[in-house]
């Protein structure tokens, strides 16, 4: 729906980004950051695919 849209990949996946390869994690934290204060979000999350099926996450808290 439209409210997903809204909250939800507000910056575009992986290749929207763009990244140097080994730094999937700074730049998706750092954009995260960026987003959560253009948007005023106290919380987010964040994950990534790390290869070989695994993958991580984090949530974040603005205090």
């Amino acid at each position: 729906t439209g409210d997903e849209h809204a909250r939800l990949n507000v910056s575009g996946g992986a290749c929207a980004l763009g990244h140097p390869i080994g730094a999937s994690g700074a730049r998706i934290l750092v954009t995260l950051l960026n987003a959560m204060h253009r948007r005023g979000a106290t919380t987010a999350l964040a994950a990534i695919c790390i290869g070989g099926g695994e993958g991580t996450a984090i949530a974040l808290e603005r205090v």
